[in-house]
């Protein structure tokens, strides 16, 4: 089985947005052999604008089944209106978390909201826990968990300060279902690979701009994320390789 994992596309977050996510899909459609599915783990707009999302829904048209969670830059009820089916989302439902399954043959892939509104450090409420437990409680095959926000530090300062906080909460719900096979995240804007909770943890590299580790640059003392971020550097997507035990993946660059 052929994973797709595509994350921070970032829609208004620079001119060339639209143009490398596009990039993306194309890479991705244009594949001799398809991808059995797609994730996308977050930071799909820049703003949370809705002419941001639409202009998203059509750079991840991919030929494959996708699953999509929000992250710190998403808005939910922009995020919702124009990515979600409205079939079963209630206006009650337009503020809480985005809780997305889907159910491959031979594979569950479920993604979480680890967003809090207005902030940029993640959690998962209880809702969400709530969700993840009667999901991985329902069947018996394998599952990828995934969600925007990594649980562990990176060794990269802009994005370990706002990681995903209370990562224990996370910890033990995956550690009392061995079906889980393996923790997907993005936000760091850089692939990434450790391990969480006695399983894979992989991070996805950005589709916008690639976050550059310290020893690779000299920062001005009042730094700022935005300078170490490479907008330069063409977008990549982790592709996973998965035999329904081993997970094996691979960091791919779209030029």
């Amino acid at each position: 089985m052929l994973i797709a994992h595509v994350s921070d596309i970032h829609i208004g977050g620079s001119e060339q947005s639209a143009e490398r996510a596009m990039r993306v899909r194309d890479y991705l459609n244009g594949l001799p052999s398809p991808v059995d599915a797609v994730v996308v783990t977050g930071d799909i707009a820049d703003h949370g604008l809705v002419e941001e999302y639409e202009i998203a829904r059509e750079a991840m048209r991919y030929d494959a089944p996708t699953v999509v969670c929000p992250g710190n830059h998403d808005s939910r009820p922009e995020f919702r209106k124009v990515l979600l089916d409205p079939a079963g989302e209630s206006e009650s439902d337009e503020a809480g978390p985005v809780n997305r399954a889907l159910q491959l043959d031979g594979l569950t892939i479920l993604l979480c909201d680890s967003s809090i509104p207005g902030r940029h450090d993640g959690y998962l409420d209880d809702e969400t826990i709530g969700w993840l437990e009667a999901e991985l409680s329902r069947g018996d095959g394998p599952v990828f968990v995934g969600m925007h926000h990594p649980p562990i530090a990176l060794g990269l300062p802009s994005v370990d300060a706002i990681r995903l906080t209370a990562p224990e909460r996370l910890e033990r719900v995956v550690r009392a279902h061995p079906r889980v096979k393996a923790v997907l995240v993005g936000h760091a804007h850089t692939a990434a690979s450790a391990v969480f909770a006695g399983l894979p943890l992989v991070v996805a590299p950005g589709v916008v701009s690639t976050l550059m580790m310290p020893s690779e640059l000299v920062l001005p003392a009042d730094w700022t994320e935005d300078d170490a971020l490479n907008f330069d550097l063409p977008p990549a997507i982790t592709l996973h390789v998965f035999d329904g035990d081993r997970l094996v993946s691979h960091t791919r660059v779209i030029l």
